[in-house]
């Protein structure tokens, strides 16, 4: 058997796989297992696992638990619900102030943790019933919070980065400081796009009275003080990586402290708090652990098949500009991205894709960006798009699925939108490293 009938054979193996429902890592580390066997006999098994070996001791992946943990300790303590209920002061009688309001504070929960589902559930929670009992307009409600939510794909400290950090061993606070401004400028345009239809029409975002305004805060110094504590808490994380003072995971195990203490300082420290942040944890990480484990596992006997060498010939043998083989991969990413979970697409993907960016002459930060906006696109994407799933399991009864994902197509061209800029104008990320 050829490499390229390999190729073929490996490929229609996990899609026939992914059809019986089985979970991603288990498809992997099985294909893994059948290629190993198949194509080299036992013998090759320890190459095999010891690619797994440097993937479950990569110093930089204990960041992803301290991360995963700060988010789940913000869901079960009040600073995120006061920080809402803080920038609803400030949103003041603006048409679609509470929709502003819903993206400013995501992109402030992005910032302290970069954990996507949290996010989504919380301004599920918080945020869609009040733009509803406000008589917001149910489509552009829905596709704020779901496009908010997935700012944390983005903003630094992103797991997305964090894992594309990792595969491709580029600096991890250098990937955070080139997606600073693309994390601004999607978040800018989900605000434009808001203000926009607001205005034209602002029965879809009517204004708030001062009752609604001024709920649970009396006055915009009480508000201020509100949001104070997470600044702090970002400024803690971002701010010892930026300042050269903390490593990422060191800097990541700070805001874990930092949450820790907000939340003891506010009285809502228990252990049931702790216990339940904790299992959260546990949950998360070894989903993300798994796949990586069964992803790592099959790449390294594609590997050893040839598999890179033929993928990296037959792209860089493409008689097309460079930027031409960079629009192929990321078209393959969007197509992955809707039907595979993010993490399993990165570990796939991204160890055949960085070496042939290099090859380009382009820069593997730059790419990191793309890869990461890429991601926040499947997000979103139909028909698997986790966002959608996150919303539709705290939405009102009366919200489908359908609903969600109708409501979702703006802000997913806008991602597209700012994606071809990145492309056309590597600046746009790259000006700050």
């Amino acid at each position: 058997m050829t490499i390229a009938d390999g190729t073929i054979l490996l490929v229609g193996a996990i899609f026939a796989l992914l059809v019986t429902g089985l979970p991603l890592a288990f498809i992997t580390g099985l294909v893994a297992l059948a290629f190993t066997f198949g194509w080299f006999g036992p013998n090759a098994l320890p190459l095999v696992t010891s690619r797994v070996y440097g993937f479950v001791t990569e110093y930089s992946l204990v960041a992803v638990p301290m991360f995963v943990l700060m988010a789940s300790l913000l869901d079960r303590s009040g600073i995120a619900k006061d920080l809402f209920n803080a920038m609803r002061v400030f949103a003041g009688r603006l048409p679609g102030g509470v929709a502003v309001q819903t993206i400013v504070v995501a992109f402030f929960l992005a910032a302290l943790s970069g954990i996507i589902g949290g996010e989504i559930v919380l301004l599920g929670i918080l945020a869609l019933p009040q733009m509803l009992r406000l008589g917001y307009d149910k489509h552009l409600s829905i596709g704020v919070v779901c496009a908010g939510g997935a700012l944390g794909t983005m903003m630094p400290p992103s797991i997305v980065l964090i894992i594309y950090g990792l595969i491709a061993s580029e600096s991890i606070a250098d990937l955070f400081t080139a997606a600073i401004t693309p994390a601004v400028i999607l978040m800018l345009s989900y605000i434009g796009y808001v203000l926009v239809r607001c205005m034209k029409n602002p029965a879809m975002g009517p204004p708030m009275t001062e009752a609604d305004r001024n709920e649970g805060f009396a006055t915009r110094g009480q508000a201020l003080k509100a949001i104070i504590v997470p600044g702090l808490i970002a400024m803690l994380v971002l701010g010892t990586i930026y300042g050269g003072v903390a490593s990422v995971t060191e800097a990541a195990a700070m805001g874990v402290f930092g949450v820790l203490l907000a939340v003891v300082a506010r009285g809502e420290f228990s252990l049931k708090t702790l216990h339940g942040s904790l299992g959260q944890t546990l949950v998360t990480c070894g989903m993300i652990i798994w796949i990586g484990i069964g992803a790592a596992a099959l790449v390294g006997v594609y590997n050893l098949m040839g598999g890179n060498r033929f993928i990296s010939g037959m792209i860089l043998g493409l008689d097309v500009a460079p930027i031409v083989v960079i629009l192929v991969m990321m078209g393959i990413l969007i197509v992955l991205g809707m039907f595979l979970d993010w993490i399993g697409v990165a570990m796939l993907t991204l160890p055949i894709f960085v070496p042939i960016v290099e090859q380009l002459g382009y820069s593997p930060i730059w790419f990191g960006i793309l890869f990461a906006v890429n991601m926040q696109v499947s997000f979103l994407s139909p028909p698997f798009g986790p966002a959608a799933f996150y919303l539709k399991g705290v939405a009102p009864p009366g919200i489908s699925l359908k609903d969600i994902f109708v409501s979702l197509l703006p802000f997913i061209a806008l991602q597209l939108c700012v994606l071809f800029a990145l492309l056309f104008w590597p600046n746009l990320a790259m000006w700050l490293v």
